[in-house]
Order: structure tokens, then sequence, then C-alpha cells
């Protein structure tokens, strides 16, 4: 196991406040990328590498990405969950890098829901 170096504390930390941003209301998008086992053997590298190269080419500060692990449904894979503010989460499955710019474009930055690419509307969570 690696060291952590100074420079990944700061990632770290510019990671935790993103996060909490959305709990207190700064942030308007929540994009998660599952990342399982299943996930990652599916192609989730290349999706969550996608969707960090958007974020960054739109400088979009206000969009947090995370990640999880898996979602359950790992014959869908690779998956991400979309969050916006006030929204129900929308599921969308058998990603890939092109889908992913469609869903970011039009879904994330607009606020329409690419319905093609959808699975779900909603969260399991309660509360």
């Amino acid at each position: 196991m690696s060291k952590i170096k100074p420079e990944d504390l700061d990632k770290i930390r510019e990671r935790m406040a993103r996060t909490m941003s959305l709990r207190d209301g700064d942030a308007r998008a929540k994009v998660t990328v599952h990342m399982g086992t299943c996930g990652i053997a599916a192609g989730a590298r290349k999706i969550m590498s996608a969707l960090l190269g958007l974020v960054e080419e739109k400088d979009a500060k206000d969009i947090v990405v995370t990640t999880s692990g898996c979602a359950g449904l790992c014959s869908r894979e690779p998956m991400m969950t979309v969050e916006l503010k006030g929204q129900a989460p929308i599921k969308y499955v058998d990603l890939d890098e092109e889908k992913t710019r469609k869903i970011f474009s039009v879904h994330v930055l607009s606020g329409a829901v690419v319905e093609e690419y959808a699975l779900a509307i909603g969260s399991e969570r309660v509360g």
C-alpha cells in the first residue's frame, strides 16, 4: 500500500468539500459512477475518466462526481446515477463514453432526462 502524499490530501479535501456542498445546497448536481468489481470489469473506469474530463472541460464546479460500489445490477454495468437538486435520481445503465457525454450535456447540464439510457427514476433510500 502506498503512502498518502500531501497532494493526495488536497484531492481528498476537495472531494469531501464538494460532497458536503451538495448536502448543504451549494452543488446543483451529484453524479455517482458505480464502481464495484462488476462495474470496473465492465468499463466503469472509462466512464469515470470521461465524466471527470467533461467536468473539467466545462469548469463545472457545482457538480459533484463520486463513486459507489455495486448497485446490484451487474449485468447492466457500467452504471451511473444522476441527482439534480430538487429532482429524483436517475439511474443510467449499459454506458460507454459516448452515452456518458450525451447524459452529461443533456441531463447534468441541461436538466432533461435521457430516457433511452435510463433504467430507473427514484431511489431505494428512505428519508
